[in-house]
């Protein structure tokens, strides 16, 4: 059973992480995008799968676990997550992504899924290599429209495979 000053410390952590969520979305709405946030992401909802957001625009769903560090660094992300999350993108027909926000930056970084490495545990992770060179949300829009801005196109090699191919 936890101590009251750790019931405490736990609840603070939880209500800051759902502040960050709400940050993810607002950013996402005002950018031009649907936005959900399941409220039960990270519970122990053991039946069903929820990923921290959905957000669609134009008919094309993207599907978000969010994570927040305090200083560039490798990120490492629970094999049952990216499983319930790759399970949420076959039923949706989505893209799924890593947001990731660096504290007291106010950036969020974007990784699709595919850039994670496996860990030797069967874990996951974004090497901070991945992590400097990750998408920021706007990205997000080039994507939809299928073009490049030309920061994309002249230093993000790994971009090429989520838009089209003609600069």
């Amino acid at each position: 059973m936890y101590s009251l000053n750790t019931w405490r410390r736990l609840e603070f952590y939880r209500r800051k992480g759902f502040a960050h969520e709400r940050d993810f979305a607002r950013r996402l709405w005002s950018l031009g995008f649907a936005v959900i946030r399941a409220p039960a992401s990270g519970s122990k909802v053991k039946k069903t799968i929820y990923p921290d957001i959905v957000a669609i625009m134009n008919k094309e769903v993207f599907v978000f676990e969010l994570k927040t560090c305090s200083r560039e660094k490798t990120i490492y992300i629970p094999r049952i997550q990216i499983l319930k999350m790759r399970e949420f993108l076959k039923r949706s027909g989505g893209r799924g992504f890593i947001g990731i926000k660096i504290i007291g930056t106010g950036v969020w970084r974007i990784v699709p899924i595919e850039e994670l490495e496996e860990t030797s545990s069967g874990n996951y992770k974004i090497t901070i290599d991945k992590l400097k060179k990750s998408l920021r949300l706007r990205d997000l829009l080039s994507i939809i429209r299928k073009t490049r801005s030309i920061d994309e196109y002249l230093n993000r090699d790994r971009f090429n495979q989520s838009v089209s191919q003609d600069p």
